[in-house]
């Protein structure tokens, strides 16, 4: 592409900019659609005066990042990366799945460029944060993207073009974030969708396997997040157990209890109630869980980004299709026993109510057993399981009156 062709496309981009900026879907023939869209969402919630990107916690971002898989991964394959970045005088930039940039490194001038609109790790680059961008983009359609001159929504970033292109996991699939190139508008290079598509797959083809999923690597053991909260609570990553406290496990259980994320507030409140606890305490026992989940743990929304299994679905799940037995056998007990985390309690009630009326509803002998073996005094199962049992013998007999005897003494 020549340089008049360039110029040529960046004034056709221009005008159809400054037609929606002024009449709105005056513009739609003018733009691929999945511009105009951004453009739309971008609108309402970005000043055009917009200087820079706004920056999150920086010390949470580096938290993120470090020990995670993406972190790994680009440690691998960092020289090769830096290269490409100055050998094109390129700024290169990996971000996580809310398109928050983790690492960034590039060529004299664009890294000039792009600290001065902070394209720099810890920045918000979705586009309701600074408008239309190849990141949000490919992030957000889940394929590469490329943004030319002022397709951007924001004037900031009008000198530049943008290609990037999605990050995934090599062994489940889910996407990372994106690995994303950019440069000035002059420096347009039909190949540049293609080299940030070599670049993800780069970053994928490093990840250590072994690492981020050490049972994977040989098909041994239990996969992902594995967690026992009714009872005695546990903790398993890929078959291996994490030293966790307390707190740390009741926020992990209500993450994984909320599969769509939560706020800062509103997991505040689901794990504190109306405790004096700062959020930044509440930040600190997150950054611990994002380590030893080798940085499986989203932000805005804060979420789990790997499988997880937890015995109460387990329990659940039984009482859904009506099979007391295999209920009970995933009922270790009360959810967490002694917690204050107003959620937990709730939730630890309605389980224990649902397993106890799915007893009464239906009870099995061997069930039952197992049952008061977790609550010994709960005389009214053991008085409905021999009612219902009547004259006919059983081996569970026996023991389920010696029980009602012990428990009614």
């Amino acid at each position: 592409m020549t340089t008049n062709d360039l110029q040529a496309r960046r004034l056709r981009a221009l005008r159809a900019w400054n037609t929606f900026v002024e009449r709105g879907d005056g513009a739609a023939s003018l733009v691929r659609p999945e511009i105009l869209k951004s453009w739309r969402r971008s609108q309402p919630r970005v000043s055009r005066d917009v200087a820079e990107a706004p920056l999150d916690d920086e010390s949470e971002a580096r938290a993120f990042w470090e020990g995670s898989p993406l972190q790994r991964a680009v440690s691998n394959v960092e020289d090769e990366l830096r290269r490409t970045a100055e050998d094109g005088d390129l700024v290169l930039a990996v971000t996580d799945q809310q398109t928050r940039i983790l690492w960034t490194y590039g060529g004299r001038v664009m890294r000039r460029r792009a600290e001065t609109v902070n394209f720099v790790p810890a920045a918000r680059w979705d586009d309701e944060s600074v408008g239309t961008n190849a990141l949000d983009l490919a992030n957000r359609l889940q394929r590469p993207a490329m943004v030319f001159s002022a397709e951007h929504y924001a004037p900031i970033v009008h000198n530049w073009v943008c290609w990037a292109a999605p990050v995934h996991d090599p062994v489940t699939g889910a996407q990372l974030g994106v690995v994303d190139l950019s440069t000035t508008w002059d420096r347009t290079h039909p190949i540049g969708l293609a080299t940030a598509r070599v670049l993800a797959r780069l970053i994928e083809t490093a990840m250590p396997v072994s690492a981020a999923h050490p049972m994977l690597s040989d098909g041994l053991g239990p996969t992902g997040l594995q967690l026992r909260l009714l009872g005695n609570a546990e903790a398993t990553l890929d078959g291996s157990r994490l030293l966790l406290n307390r707190r740390q496990t009741e926020i992990l259980a209500i993450l994984a209890l909320h599969p769509d994320g939560l706020s800062l507030d509103r997991l505040h409140a689901l794990v504190y109630g109306d405790q004096a606890v700062t959020l930044s305490t509440l930040k600190a026992e997150v950054s611990h869980l994002r380590a030893a989940l080798g940085g499986q743990l989203a932000s805005r929304p804060y979420r789990l980004t790997l499988p997880v299994a937890t015995d109460i679905d387990d329990v659940l799940d039984a009482l859904q299709r009506g099979d007391a037995g295999a209920a009970i056998a995933s009922y270790g007990g009360d959810l967490l026993p002694g917690t204050e985390s107003p959620a937990l309690i709730e939730l630890g009630e309605y389980v224990a109510v649902a397993m106890r009326e799915a007893l009464i509803a239906n009870p099995e002998p061997s069930a039952v057993v197992r049952y008061i073996e977790l609550a010994p005094y709960d005389t009214e199962v053991i008085e409905v399981c021999l009612a219902a049992l009547g004259d006919r013998p059983h081996p569970a007999k026996p023991l389920l009156k010696g029980r009602l005897a012990v428990a009614g003494s």
